[in-house]
């Protein structure tokens, strides 16, 4: 690759990060309950990737059953989506992207058990650094923390982090074919749509869940059309182009860059401030581990050992 062509490449993921870095603040502004905005998203997200997957059909070369496991994924991504979604509401949409993101550590741990790729010490080192960062962040040890219900927030959040985890690993199962992203993002899509549709019709009010609402209202399904197409659909697909393309250490700035982003908007355009000293400690020390991780995490396999 050269110089010109991979920061071209490095544009686009940044670009990408930077697209859904807002889709939380797209999600707030369309004052809809954590169910009816995750499945919209995810709906309003569908024709636009139907149309690109069209176009590039000759190309998709993959079996039924690898489109069938790329469906499979979407339905984890479900209640990852309705997860987060929940997590924003109740203690902000910065800590809940952040703690999210905490699965670059599930995923490494998962891929050690199921795949023997033994981690290094940073990743070891950092499980611990992010359990205290989510007590913190919680809230237990403050009378007043930021949030409407941090410990709820902590909580869906890791949920989310969990099923994401599982999501991105069998997404990328899905994909050992290399077919285009347009029509593997379909295939995911679909299945977290079908997804949230069920969770979204079944009565789960006593786990704080509200009903998901079919009825279109304006001008909060403009906001989540936007998200959907800005992010939902431009931004992951952006990212889904340039990562395989780039260094690893650029790879890793680009991921980095979303969920700091989207801490930095909760501050500038939502205004979510407020937190405790304890919960910026905790921020702290979950970001700083997701950055270590990210940066300085490998992994060996275990037959080399």
């Amino acid at each position: 690759m050269t110089v010109d062509l991979d920061r071209r490449t490095m544009l686009v993921a940044l670009a990408g990060a930077v697209a859904i870095s807002f889709s939380p603040v797209f999600y707030v502004y369309s004052d809809t309950n954590p169910s009816t905005g995750a499945f919209f998203r995810m709906l309003y997200a569908l024709p636009a990737l139907a149309l690109l997957a069209f176009l590039v059909r000759k190309a998709d070369t993959r079996s039924s059953r690898t489109r069938w496991t790329a469906f499979g994924a979407g339905l984890i991504l479900a209640p990852d989506m309705l997860s987060y979604h929940s997590s924003m509401i109740f203690i902000g949409i910065g800590i809940a992207t952040l703690i999210g993101n905490s699965q670059v550590i599930i995923v490494t741990l998962a891929s050690w058990k199921l795949f023997g790729e033994k981690p290094n010490p940073a990743i070891l080192l950092s499980l611990p650094v992010v359990i205290i960062g989510l007590a913190l962040i919680s809230g237990i040890a403050d009378p007043e923390p930021y949030g409407e219900d941090p410990v709820k927030g902590v909580v869906f959040g890791m949920m989310a982090a969990f099923f994401y985890s599982s999501f991105l690993i069998l997404f990328r199962y899905s994909n050992r074919e290399l077919a285009p992203s347009f029509s593997v993002q379909l295939d995911a899509t679909a299945g977290a749509a079908l997804g949230l549709l069920v969770l979204g019709l079944l009565p789960l009010s006593s786990i704080a869940i509200e009903p998901l609402e079919l009825q279109p209202t304006w001008p909060g399904h403009g906001w989540l059309i936007v998200l959907a197409l800005l992010c939902q659909v431009a931004g992951w697909l952006a990212i889904a182009h340039a990562l395989p393309r780039l260094p690893a250490a650029h790879t890793s700035f680009a991921v980095l860059l979303q969920p700091i982003l989207t801490l930095v908007w909760g501050y500038v355009i939502l205004h979510q401030e407020g937190h405790s000293q304890n919960q910026v400690i905790g921020i702290f020390l979950v970001l700083a581990a997701i950055i270590a991780v990210t940066l300085y995490g490998s992994v060996s396999s275990a037959e080399a050992d």
